[in-house]
């Protein structure tokens, strides 16, 4: 079954579980074929999310910080690791 549109809370945990039932039912998630459940609902997640247009640590009020004055591009920054030290990517 395809997975629903739109972007509130109750559509995103409905394309979760419908992912997670197909995981449970053929053992692979599209193309791939997650170790354990556990995995595979992290990455029913991911693909939820995704769908949606969300980030999870978005949802989760986690780490979004704020571009500073002047900077073009979006108005939010992601912050990646190079190596030990944070980078930050506009």
């Amino acid at each position: 079954m395809p997975l629903k549109k739109g972007s509130s809370q109750k559509t995103i945990s409905a394309n979760i579980g419908e992912i997670v039932r197909d995981y449970k039912k053929d053992g692979k998630i599209g193309t791939s074929k997650p170790k354990s459940k556990a995995a595979a609902i992290k990455q029913a997640a991911a693909i939820a999310y995704d769908k949606a247009g969300k980030t999870r640590k978005m949802a989760n009020g986690g780490d979004v910080i704020k571009k500073p004055k002047g900077v073009p591009g979006p108005s939010r920054v992601v912050k990646k690791k190079d190596g030990n030290r944070p980078v930050k990517i506009y």
